[in-house]
């Protein structure tokens, strides 16, 4: 079995056109929920450039975090690995700096790299915090970024020395300034490129963006059916009015980089992937922020465009999740990786030339959820179910299909016994596979 997942990835890996290999630009937003776009079916934000972005690519409806909060995030989306193989399964730790990465491949194959935005894979001072350059940055030759900052209105990054530099006002143009800054730069014949831009909103502290201050009316910001009043109380209206704001400028800002690729001429060979690192719960089941198991934490947008390859308009409810990244964005290039990793290559299914996909998306947090709400928990997600356990006991199970904002936890039903089972089984046989062993883990103390 082994063997032919292997051959299959190898095939997969080969099937991208050799003659030019494709650029890459990889974006990814902070705490950015799937259902929070216009192409989700969201009438309350404005997403013109994304929602253009995914009718003219394809749309992956049933997107998932594996594990929905920052670090562990960014280290599976540049491993492919879950957090506990490399460390990483909490916040403000240190990403192994022998551990293969997308950058590392990329480069290795003559791709110019770049990293613009928040890191936060690396241990001790955080805010703003400097990287170095050299094996810290992960395979990343351009570097215009900062450890962790949400200060959007004095915001400081870094390039090759510890001097910090100033964005002026609102964080998001400057974030996308530099972005376009790489392209004009990475832009030249015969070299492919690689850009992640990792923007820190919409992540909370919800700051009417400005230019769109007037865009969200608290008053009228219609809430989820699942949304009760939570303690802390952070997630009022008024601050998804904030969190709205902040989709609509990064939109706009999106749509600039968008726009630069056209006119650089590298629309077409350039693949283009939108995401976030996890969602946001925001009073839905009277709860905040992410490391929950319920769709606003672990449902993240999901969409792929390559016009040179890719057909356009098409929506996808295969399952994919952070931990496919990887290996799928190596083989749509043509990159072989340099080690094992969890994930499902999706680049044979994406080229037309695959039917078969994963069945579940696995989920998992491995510390005490924020506020010390719940302990650490094991899930998994399929097109119809949810379902998550702490070690000692099932904790929920949802009919997504019949109840898709899961209000009726069906987990101590007589008719889910089996089903309860079921999902157990492969919870375990995805641990045993990958070596997570239920290791209690605590956010490292940031100096």
């Amino acid at each position: 079995m082994k063997r032919r997942q292997f051959l299959q990835s190898a095939a997969a890996a080969m099937a991208a056109p050799k003659s030019a290999p494709p650029n890459l630009v990889f974006i990814m937003p902070d705490q950015w929920r799937g259902m929070a776009l216009g192409c989700a079916g969201n009438e309350q934000v404005r997403t013109p450039n994304l929602d253009r972005l995914a009718s003219e690519g394809e749309q992956f409806t049933n997107t998932t975090a594996n594990c929905p909060v920052c670090t562990p995030a960014r280290g599976i989306l540049l491993t492919g690995k879950y957090p506990h193989a490399t460390g990483t399964g909490v916040n403000d730790v240190l990403l192994p700096l022998g551990e293969p990465t997308i950058a590392k491949a990329l480069s290795a194959s003559g791709y110019y790299t770049g990293f613009v935005g928040k890191w936060h894979l690396e241990g001790g001072k955080r805010m703003p915090g400097f990287v170095p350059p050299g094996p810290h940055r992960q395979g990343f030759q351009f570097w215009a970024a900062n450890i962790c900052s949400h200060d959007y209105l004095h915001q400081q990054y870094f390039r090759d020395d510890p001097a910090p530099l100033k964005i002026s006002g609102y964080d998001a143009p400057g974030w996308t300034d530099l972005a376009i800054e790489f392209l004009e730069k990475a832009t030249h014949p015969g070299r492919p490129f690689c850009l992640f831009l990792e923007y820190p909103t919409p992540h909370n502290p919800y700051l009417l963006a400005p230019g769109f201050e007037t865009a969200h009316d608290p008053a009228k910001i219609r809430l989820r059916k699942n949304w009760k009043p939570s303690l802390p109380k952070l997630s009022a209206p008024a601050d998804i009015a904030g969190y709205y704001s902040a989709i609509d400028c990064l939109d706009r800002h999106i749509g600039r980089l968008l726009a630069k690729l056209d006119k650089l001429g590298a629309r077409d060979n350039t693949i283009v992937v939108f995401t976030s690192d996890h969602g946001d719960m925001l009073g839905s089941h009277g709860t905040v922020l992410k490391r929950k198991p319920w769709e606003e934490s672990v449902l993240v947008p999901g969409i792929v465009r390559w016009p040179a390859a890719l057909k356009a308009g098409r929506k996808s409810d295969a399952m994919l999740s952070h931990v496919d990244m990887v290996p799928t964005l190596l083989g749509l290039c043509g990159v072989r990786p340099q080690g094992a990793m969890h994930g499902f290559d999706y680049s044979g299914y994406l080229l037309g030339r695959q039917e078969r996909t994963p069945e579940f998306s696995h989920l998992m947090i491995y510390t005490q959820t924020e506020n010390n709400e719940f302990g650490p928990w094991r899930g998994l997600r399929s097109r119809q179910y949810k379902y998550a356990r702490f070690q000692d006991k099932p904790w929920v199970l949802y009919d997504l299909e019949k109840d898709p904002f899961e209000m009726e936890n069906l987990v101590e039903k007589p008719s889910s016994s089996q089903l309860v089972k079921k999902f157990d089984r492969e919870i375990v046989a995805v641990m045993e596979r990958t070596g997570d062993r239920w290791e209690e883990q605590k956010d490292a103390a940031y100096r």
